[in-house]
């Protein structure tokens, strides 16, 4: 895999694979399709998807209606993997990837992504939030993996 070339398998963590991990990996689903085995993982296990997670995804056609959180042992148990790269999404998610080098993937990049669920105030301005965050990781994901030539 080249710098910015296309990983064929990418796992995304954040701190409870609620909001931030699910929405990246249904970005790279929504750009690449079956092109790239993508899945999500938290440090720790979250509570569900956070529904403004998912109602942000559904403005631009993504769905997390099946998404079931999971942690990073729960890979490590079942022994999925290798990926070929691991996108942390927050600091205490990139600490624990980086110690699964290479049993879990092979390399691993920080994309330091604002906690949304932060957000205060009234929910258009919290759902802002969200939408600021979806917004921030479509770019990070078109900046980082080229689509494949069709040519």
């Amino acid at each position: 895999m080249s710098d910015r070339g296309l990983a064929r398998a990418v796992l995304f963590v954040c701190t409870h694979n609620s909001i931030r991990s699910p929405m990246a990996a249904e970005l790279m689903r929504l750009r690449f399709g079956p092109l790239v085995q993508v899945d999500s993982a938290g440090v720790r296990l979250g509570a569900g998807t956070h529904p403004l997670a998912a109602a942000v995804l559904d403005e631009i056609g993504g769905d997390l209606s099946l998404h079931r959180p999971k942690t990073l042992s729960w890979f490590e148990e079942n022994e999925a993997g290798p990926f070929e790269l691991i996108v942390s999404l927050s600091p205490e998610a990139h600490h624990h990837a980086l110690a699964l080098v290479p049993q879990l993937g092979l390399s691993v990049e920080y994309w330091p992504t604002f906690d949304p669920s932060l957000g205060e105030g009234p929910r258009e301005r919290v759902l802002e939030e969200f939408r600021l965050v979806r917004k921030g990781l479509e770019r990070r994901i078109e900046a980082r993996f080229q689509r494949p030539s069709t040519g």
